[in-house]
C-alpha cells in the first residue's frame, strides 16, 4: 500500500509511464519510422499511420474499458475473482464469430456491410444476446439477484462453449484458423473506420463509470447498507451492468477475447491505493491501457514477422496472479 503522501502521485505517475509506452510502441517494428520524413509517401508514414497508430489506440481504449469494467464486476458481485466475462458478453461473442468463421462464410458476403464490419458487429450483436439472456434469468419481481447473474453467466458460457466446439467441429482448415486467432485475441484486425463505431462507446463508459464511485462504495457493503445510505440500488445495478455489457461486447467485437485484464489491474491497483473507487477506477483505467499497449508490442515484435496473439500473453500473466489471489483467499472461502 501506498503512503498517504504518495497516493496523489499515482495517476500522474501511471499517466507519464503509459506516455512512455505508447512512445515506445509507435518506435517499435520491423520498419525503421524516420519522423522528419512522415509527411511523404513510403513504407514509414503507412506502417506508422494505419498500422501502429490505430493497434495503438485501440489497446488504451480496450485496456483502460477492461480494467474499469473488472473493478466494476468485483464490486456489483462483491466477488475477488469476478470479471466482465461472466455476464456471458464474452462468450455470445465468440458464438457469433464462430458461426461468422464457419457456417456463415457465404451469408457474410451478402450483407450490406464492408467485409471488415462483419465480423466486429456480428460478435457486438452476439455478445449483447447472450447478456441479455444470462440479465432476464437474473430478474425476479424487479430485482436483480447477483448470485443468480452469477451462476446463470456461468451456465451460459459452458452451453455456449459447447456450440462453439461443435461449430469448430465442421469448419474447414481456413475458417477454424481465423476463429482461433480470434478467440486469443488481436489488435491487428481493427482499423480506423471500426475503431470510429466503437470508440464512442468505449468513451462514453469509461468517462462516465468514475461518476460512479460513490455508489460503488456503497455496494461494497452490501445493498441494505447501499439503500440506507439514500442510494436506489435496483437502478444503479442496471445502469452498472449496461455499462459493462456494452464497453465488453465493443472490445471483444474489435479484438477477440483479451483475458485477465479485467481481473489483475483492479487487484494490483487496490494493492496500491486501497478499495476506494474514485481513485481505482482512473488508475485502473491507466494500468490497463498501459498493460495492454506493452502486450501488444511484445505481441507483434517479439517474433518478428510472425505474432503472437495478445489474448495468450495477457492470459500469460492473469492465470498466476489468479492462483496467487486463490491460495491467498482459501481460508475465506472454506478450502483445506
Amino acid at each position: 500500500m501506498l503512503p498517504g503522501f504518495a497516493r496523489p502521485l499515482l495517476i500522474p505517475g501511471l499517466l507519464a509511464l503509459l506516455l512512455a509506452t505508447v512512445a515506445v510502441a509507435l518506435n517499435a517494428g520491423t520498419i525503421d519510422i524516420d519522423w522528419s520524413a512522415l509527411g511523404g509517401d513510403g513504407a514509414a508514414p503507412t506502417a506508422l499511420l494505419q498500422l501502429r497508430l490505430p493497434r495503438i489506440v485501440l489497446a488504451v481504449l480496450i485496456g483502460a474499458v477492461l480494467a474499469q469494467t473488472g473493478a466494476v464486476a468485483q464490486a456489483l458481485f462483491r466477488n475477488p475473482l469476478a470479471e466482465p466475462g461472466l455476464i456471458g458478453v464474452s462468450a455470445g461473442a465468440a458464438l457469433a464469430a464462430a458461426l461468422v468463421h464457419t457456417a456463415l462464410t457465404g451469408f457474410a458476403s451478402r450483407l450490406a456491410l464492408p467485409a471488415s464490419l462483419v465480423l466486429p458487429v456480428a460478435a457486438f450483436a452476439g455478445g449483447l444476446a447472450a447478456a441479455a439472456i444470462v440479465l432476464r434469468l437474473a430478474r425476479r419481481d424487479g430485482q436483480t439477484d447477483m448470485t443468480t447473474l452469477l451462476l446463470a453467466g456461468t451456465a451460459i458460457n459452458a452451453f455456449v462453449a459447447a456450440l462453439v466446439g461443435l461449430l469448430s467441429a465442421r469448419a474447414d482448415d481456413a475458417g477454424l484458423r481465423g476463429f482461433t486467432l480470434w478467440m486469443y485475441g488481436n489488435l491487428g484486425r481493427a482499423g480506423w473506420n471500426e475503431i470510429a463505431i466503437a470508440a464512442p462507446v468505449l468513451l462514453a463508459v469509461a468517462l462516465w463509470l468514475p461518476r460512479e464511485a460513490r455508489g460503488l462504495d456503497a455496494l461494497l457493503l452490501g445493498d441494505t447498507e447501499a439503500a440506507h445510505l439514500g442510494l436506489d440500488v435496483e437502478r444503479l445495478k442496471r445502469r452498472l451492468l449496461v455499462a459493462v455489457v456494452l464497453a465488453t461486447g465493443a472490445s471483444v467485437s474489435l479484438a477477440g477475447v483479451i483475458g485477465f485484464v479485467g481481473l489483475v489491474v483492479p487487484h494490483a491497483i487496490r494493492l496500491l491505493a486501497g478499495p476506494g473507487h474514485r481513485l481505482l477506477l482512473p488508475a485502473s483505467a491507466l494500468l490497463g491501457a498501459l498493460l495492454l499497449t506493452l502486450a501488444d508490442t511484445v505481441a507483434r515484435t517479439a517474433a518478428a514477422p510472425a505474432e503472437w496473439p495478445v489474448g495468450a500473453l495477457t492470459s500469460a500473466l492473469g492465470a498466476p496472479f489468479f492462483l496467487a489471489l486463490l491460495l491467498r483467499m482459501r481460508s475465506r472461502i472454506g478450502l483445506p
